[in-house]
């Protein structure tokens, strides 16, 4: 009878992927990444070890948003001061902070623990299409 194989952090080999998201629907790539930043693609997957793997996504500033998603969907902050809510579309968050509308998706997405602010160290957006990280060779992950 063969036994369950868990996953040790020291014995995890993480890649780089690359994923270019213009003209792509904003919630079905963050499903995508937000698999692999936990390792559920990799046949080793443990839910209490980080078993995923760095993301570098590009073109973030071209995301799309189905509906009327721009105008209508809406972010919200508060400052822990009475009367401190701020809250922005997703639009204007497009044109200030494309990269933070998708890191949102991605967050939601994740475990709420503290292994999931670790998964959200690993991934890297980029509002054009050149990024820093060409060193790791990225493989391209198809979306």
């Amino acid at each position: 009878m063969k036994t369950t194989q868990v996953a040790k952090k020291e014995e995890v080999t993480r890649d780089w992927y690359l994923v270019d998201v213009d003209n792509k629907v904003l919630g079905r790539v963050a499903t995508e990444i937000a698999n692999v930043l936990r390792g559920k693609n990799k046949p080793t997957f443990t839910p209490s070890v980080d078993t995923g793997d760095f993301v570098v996504v590009v073109n973030a500033a071209k995301i799309a948003l189905t509906g009327k998603k721009l105008a209508d969907k809406t972010y919200y902050s508060h400052s822990s001061f009475p009367g401190g809510l701020k809250e922005i579309t997703a639009g204007k968050l497009i044109e200030k902070k494309p990269e933070e509308l998708l890191k949102k998706a991605v967050k939601g997405m994740l475990p709420k623990n503290k292994l999931a602010r670790h998964m959200l160290k690993k991934l890297k957006i980029y509002a054009g299409d050149t990024h820093p990280h060409a060193a790791q060779q990225p493989k391209n992950l198809n979306i």
